[in-house]
């Protein structure tokens, strides 16, 4: 099968659709398919210099980019006639209501391609300005639409989005709730996990992974690290990820509490992997969440966590079970939640033992299967509707 995808990003940028795509990709083209991947030239700091290459099998094309928006939207007009010179057996467009999904879907309606468009749960507004809300809005309205009408298949990466999509257009009997995946990686026990001894950490880790972005909430992670501090100095509150606008705000918080360690983007799995099994808990203090990939990766790293009830987040994980909602911004409660899963050890073990098991679902070889039947199927229905 040869298979298109149309996408703001890709590595090396970092971001949870970037992963998506890549760890869908790179398994295709290890079954044998060809895969290419039609992208901006803009890693969200700078220019991509290289343009065409093949990475870890997969086709790259980078496109010169003539706007970009905050940290999250890239416009290439050059996709319409890059996209248009080749022939593939579907197009699977990423983020409604951007221009490259729009263009990519007027070049699948030209070229008769079938057309699978994944949402990735772009739908609330906080953290926009007001020309970015009326942006979106007028986005939604009309381009979004049309790229629902042509989509043969909507992917939903969550239930929470199935009535947002049917408001900007999208049929019912076109739309498909398939989730994140994780690698298998996270499931397996790491032996000699150096992790904290590189860091020279002996104390217990709270872990906050994530961009540093205002929607993600790094801030209130580190207020709530501040009270708990205040009582207990036997915790080290661990931030990893990439600038998305906050590190700034985040170390001037920080204020040098050498309790609060700010390491910067983690990119290599094993690491990661270590990252996860070094630490107690995971905090995600999100205003707006899709569905995170690092949601995921906790449950089968055995992490319980406190996260905030917002969007595809209550669909996946329940409280007490998995373990803790915390409304967004409310610090008390999440010391009180964090501190309880420092304390209470049968419970942290518990809640690990159900995350472990209720990640199996999410294997990324089960995710990319189930999404490879669904281009399947979208092909097949097309050919016999001729």
């Amino acid at each position: 099968m040869k298979i298109a995808y149309v996408t703001a990003f890709y590595y090396p940028t970092i971001g949870g659709v970037e992963q998506v795509v890549k760890e869908l990709a790179e398994r295709y083209v290890k079954q044998g398919h060809e895969v290419h991947i039609f992208t901006s030239d803009w890693d969200k700091k700078s220019r991509i210099k290289t343009k065409e290459e093949t990475i870890n099998g997969v086709h790259v094309h980078r496109h010169f980019h003539i706007l970009k928006v905050a940290s999250f939207a890239s416009i290439f007009p050059s996709l319409l006639w890059t996209l248009s010179k080749y022939k593939f057996d579907i197009i699977h467009t990423h983020v409604s209501g951007h221009a490259h999904t729009f263009f990519g879907s007027i070049i699948a309606k030209i070229k008769k391609t079938p057309l699978v468009h994944t949402t990735h749960c772009p739908w609330t507004e906080g953290f926009r300005s007001l020309v970015g809300r009326i942006l979106v809005n007028i986005s939604y309205k009309t381009i979004n639409k049309i790229s629902f009408k042509f989509s043969d298949k909507i992917i939903a990466i969550t239930p929470w989005e199935i009535p947002f999509i049917e408001k900007y257009g999208g049929k019912k009997e076109k739309i498909i709730v398939i989730p994140n995946g994780v690698d298998k990686i996270f499931f397996n026990k790491i032996k000699n996990n150096d992790f904290k001894k590189q860091l020279n950490i002996k104390e217990k880790i709270v872990l906050f992974f994530g961009r540093l972005n205002p929607t993600k909430g790094p801030d209130k992670f580190v207020l709530a690290a501040k009270e708990i501090l205040k009582e207990r100095k036997d915790i080290k509150f661990l931030i990893v990820g990439p600038d998305e606008g906050m590190l700034n705000k985040v170390k001037e918080l920080v204020a040098d509490d050498p309790n609060i360690v700010i390491l910067g983007p983690i990119r290599e799995k094993e690491k990661i992997a270590k990252m996860y099994q070094s630490s107690e808990i995971y905090v995600m203090p999100s205003f707006r969440e899709g569905l995170p990939l690092t949601l995921f990766e906790a449950l089968a790293s055995g992490l319980p966590i406190v996260a905030s009830p917002v969007n595809g987040i209550p669909y996946e994980i329940k409280d007490p079970e998995n373990g803790f909602f915390v409304n967004y911004g409310d610090i008390q409660k999440l010391k009180e939640k964090i501190l309880l899963l420092l304390e209470d050890k049968k419970l942290a073990e518990k809640i690990s033992k159900n995350n472990k098991e209720k990640a199996q679902n999410y294997d990324w070889d089960l995710i990319a299967e189930r999404t490879l039947n669904l281009y399947k199927e979208t092909i097949n229905k097309l050919k016999k509707s001729k």
